[in-house]
């Protein structure tokens, strides 16, 4: 059985990021293009992807901007059928609404607070509150303007579980199998700690694009996260 992880196909290339991602196919449920190679390779690589892979497709996009540019921006993707589309929840109301009627089909996925994020950097940016109740009141706002999934860290996803309906999709980054390296993340847990708190779906890059052996990599991650007991 396919893992609920999406795979951060953060590549140097098409070429690896095609690779990678017949690597993984068999054992996640989910592919995610983020900015950087969307930006490189282009519309006609998320096809090219397609090809090899029978992987939803999670299209990172951060979109975040005044509400009309934000509605052309789905509009321009719109061809792609993606799953899922990311959306900044701080962005406001009408702009995430903008979004999830332009692509009723697609689950518009709004970010709460970056995972690279710590408390500190987020008082820095003008955030009053600590991270969990900042992603909470974006978690909130975000579904009553018709989200239907949320990104957030490990450390938040079971307080905002509590609170928004069970057919919301929890999408938590910052996600490392023990043993790995943090890398660039600030708040983080291990699969089975977001699973027992909420998450729906793990992003998890680095500890497997990183492998020397990504597909053994893959399949020993889904291993571990099919494992846990819910």
């Amino acid at each position: 059985m396919k893992a609920p992880i999406a795979v951060a196909l953060d590549a140097p290339d098409l070429q690896t990021a095609k690779s990678w991602a017949k690597d993984v196919s068999p054992y996640v449920s989910t592919l995610k293009i983020g900015l950087e190679n969307y930006l490189r390779d282009g519309k006609s690589s998320i096809e090219e992807i397609r090809k090899i892979s029978d992987c939803e497709i999670f299209l990172d996009l951060k979109l975040h901007d005044i509400p009309a540019t934000v509605a052309g921006a789905c509009r321009s993707v719109a061809d792609l059928n993606p799953k899922y589309l990311t959306v900044h929840a701080s962005g406001g109301a009408e702009m995430i609404n903008e979004a999830v009627k332009t692509l009723p089909n697609t689950f518009i996925v709004a970010v709460t607070i970056l995972t690279s994020i710590d408390e500190v950097n987020l008082q820095k940016i003008g955030f009053k509150n600590a991270p969990k109740e900042s992603a909470l009141n974006l978690a909130k706002l975000s579904v009553a303007a018709g989200a239907r999934a949320i990104v957030c860290s490990p450390q938040e996803v079971s307080e905002i579980r509590k609170n928004v309906d069970p057919s919301i999709v929890l999408i938590t980054p910052g996600v490392r199998p023990k043993g790995s390296n943090a890398n660039d993340q600030q708040r983080i847990a291990t699969p089975e700690e977001a699973l027992l708190n909420g998450a729906n779906l793990l992003v998890i890059g680095r500890p497997i694009t990183g492998s020397d052996n990504v597909s053994e990599a893959a399949k020993r991650i889904s291993e571990e996260v099919n494992s846990v007991k819910l």
